[in-house]
């Protein structure tokens, strides 16, 4: 007997609905050390491992790892703009892509560039703008793309570190370095760097200042290039949180240097005999 092809076929093995049911977020603890041994309220940023120059079919490229969290940026240009309506004569373009990989989260996402990546590459965008000599390159556009690895909390400040980073490999011309630091604001108390289970847990004391914050940091001219708040938090908490946010790029700084100036000494041709 044939087949009918043009039906669908019912599952020949049913599922609990309860398996596709959403989890309930994890209560974060009110006191105490957090789960990966570092302290509340203090700025203790967790380890970072950088480098640059990994992928040579870009202008310049950068690797970062912050605990389990794992990014790749990669920067191609400057070259002519795609669109002809959109060319500015006195300043170029800086265009942004930030991507989540489908197995970077706990939940596998899509190739499909959804609202939430929209919304990290604009705020990605925004961060670096300010520090890139744009003016430097009229009728011409320089792309940054950011691929989330592996995500495992602060995956905008680190990215905002990451594409500096790159931009820098690459030889564009830069007012200052840009980092990137979050926190993240659980009542009277705060979590510097969290992690993927910190941001989206829910908290067990208070539900007054409860949110998130990201600076973007340009540490030798002293100067903020973004700053992006989720939730709601009272005025002198989001004065102290960036404070926070300054004092954790700061401490970064010395890392991203020394990246950057061994990534400079390795493409450096060697001293001629004379």
């Amino acid at each position: 007997m044939p087949t009918d092809n043009k039906r669908v076929r019912r599952p020949e093995v049913s599922q609990s609905p309860s398996v596709f049911a959403c989890r309930p977020a994890a209560v974060l603890p009110a006191a105490g050390p957090r789960a990966d041994g570092r302290r509340r309220d203090q700025v203790d940023v967790r380890p970072v491992f950088v480098r640059c120059g990994l992928v040579s079919q870009a202008k310049g490229s950068a690797y970062i790892e912050a605990g389990n969290s794992k990014l790749m940026c990669c920067v191609y240009g400057p070259r002519e703009t795609d669109r002809k309506d959109e060319t500015d004569m006195k300043c170029g373009r800086l265009i942004t892509d930030m991507r989540f990989a489908p197995f970077s989260c706990p939940e596998r996402g899509s190739w499909i560039q959804g609202s939430e990546e929209k919304d990290l590459s604009l705020m990605l965008q925004e961060s670096l703008r300010p520090a890139v000599c744009l003016h430097r390159y009229p009728r011409s556009q320089v792309e940054v793309n950011v691929m989330v690895l592996e995500n495992s909390g602060s995956v905008l400040s680190h990215a905002i570190t990451c594409a500096s980073l790159a931009l820098a490999d690459a030889g564009i011309e830069m007012y200052d370095l840009v980092l990137g630091c979050s926190i993240r604001q659980d009542g009277a108390s705060y979590m510097v760097d969290p992690t993927y289970l910190e941001e989206n847990g829910c908290s067990s004391g208070s539900e007054d200042n409860q949110g998130r914050l990201t600076v973007a940091f340009l540490p030798s001219l002293n100067q903020i290039s973004g700053l992006q708040s989720d939730g709601e938090m009272a005025e002198e908490t989001l004065t102290a949180g960036v404070r926070t946010c300054i004092e954790g790029c700061y401490k970064l700084y010395p890392v991203i240097q020394q990246a950057l100036a061994k990534a400079t000494r390795k493409a450096a041709p060697p001293p001629s005999e004379s």
